[in-house]
């Protein structure tokens, strides 16, 4: 008799959080394959899970990347930052200075890692979890919170709901809010690299929920087709706004596997694995540059925090479910090892996070005295004219006038 699957979470609130099964018998240990590999001879990479530091904190496998004391420094400097810039706009939304706020806790190496592994030129279209690229590309805090704050320094005029970031300059694609676009955007941005015989990838990352839409499907068929030198990232933090990734088909089989259908190869990684992200990264985009075409990144982390400020994730999922991540946190994995290492010391880290927290909270200062959504100034009315067309059209200068200004 046929019986309808309905997709459903192993834990509910009330029940004690548990990952013990979930990596039973995957490979951990994964050879680091030639940048002109075949897909089909990756299958191991898209089941598996690319892991560099080990539970113990060392380093181990063939993924071990080539990456200075420096660079290691500067990515805890920039993930710590991120997470404190988070807790402090998030307080600022609970309050009622802002909207709207999305948190990436948990989830700062996945873009702290892969910006320190890209080229300044490679363009980046993100999604709304990825404001450690901003930060680790070096865009101002006060221009960050001024846009989440829509206040009238605001470089988006108020148009755009906070975080959805835009820094042209930085090669940062414009966030939208139709989850998915920027998946074809970025494979168009890519094509148009390779025509033009440039060197520049696109990076493009979306959730483990947004691989059921057609934007996913459209920009991996033309990644296969064309060979387009980006790199597709999927981050798969266990849940989508209040929906686990099941519904996305996440229980059949890995999200790095479907690339194999598309002629693409697929990679699984420990996304909470600072090293990991970044040696993964380096390998495909010099597989991208190199004229071999895309690879599809399964980034497999935890949403610690709520989806949203709109989100309430204890109705969803078992009470401190983050704390029984079987891969940690990935600040304090990568904090552990560069201490091992002996480049750092619990002493700097105190002074970092204390010195970041005044950084953060002097340019909040200086934001709020611009206006926040509740007291001060906003952007001028007249700007809402602005920025539409290159010559205004009639229907606008009408409007304008009716409004008399």
């Amino acid at each position: 008799m046929n019986k309808l699957k309905i997709p459903a979470p192993k834990y509910r609130p009330g029940d004690a959080p548990n990952f013990e099964n979930m990596m039973v018998g995957v490979n951990q240990n994964l050879s680091k394959p030639n940048i002109d590999s075949a897909p089909l001879d990756m299958m191991d990479h898209a089941l598996g899970l690319v892991r560099v530091l080990n539970d113990e904190g060392e380093l181990y496998g063939e993924w071990i990347p080539d990456i200075s004391d420096d660079e290691l420094l500067k990515g805890l400097s920039d993930m710590v930052i991120t997470r404190i810039y988070d807790d402090r706009m998030q307080v600022m939304q609970r309050v009622g200075k802002m909207s709207f706020y999305l948190k990436c806790t948990g989830e700062e190496a996945i873009a702290v890692a892969q910006t320190a592994a890209l080229e300044d030129q490679d363009m980046c279209f993100a999604s709304y979890r990825q404001q450690g690229i901003l930060i680790a590309r070096g865009f101002p805090l006060l221009t960050m919170m001024n846009h989440c704050l829509s206040n009238s320094q605001d470089i988006c005029k108020g148009r755009q709901l906070p975080i959805m970031y835009t820094w042209s300059e930085g090669n940062y694609f414009t966030i939208s809010g139709n989850l998915g676009t920027q998946f074809p955007q970025a494979v168009g941005w890519a094509m148009a690299s390779a025509y033009k015989g440039e060197s520049a990838v696109a990076s493009t990352w979306i959730g483990d929920g947004t691989t059921a839409t057609n934007d996913f499907h459209q920009g991996m068929t033309f990644a296969s087709v064309y060979k387009a030198p980006a790199l597709l990232n999927v981050v798969n933090n266990q849940w989508a706004i209040s929906s686990f990734q099941g519904f996305a088909a996440g229980e059949g089989t890995t999200f790095a596997s479907r690339g194999i259908g598309y002629g693409i190869p697929g990679i699984r990684l420990d996304g909470n694995d600072f090293l990991a992200v970044y040696a993964v990264t380096k390998w495909a985009a010099e597989r991208a540059r190199a004229g071999h075409g895309s690879t599809l990144i399964e980034h497999f982390t935890y949403r610690a925090a709520a989806h949203s400020t709109s989100d309430d994730p204890s109705k969803y999922r078992p009470e401190n479910e983050q704390e029984f991540w079987p891969f940690g946190d990935p600040i304090d994995r990568l904090k552990a090892y560069v201490i091992k290492k002996g480049i750092w010391s619990e002493k700097k880290h105190e002074a970092l996070v204390k010195e970041h927290t005044k950084t953060v909270f002097d340019a909040y200062k200086k934001a709020e005295s611009y206006g926040t959504l509740s007291s001060g100034d906003r952007p001028e009315v007249s700007t809402i004219f602005e920025d539409i067309f290159e010559q205004p059209t009639n229907t606008l200068r009408r409007q304008r006038q009716e409004l008399g200004i």
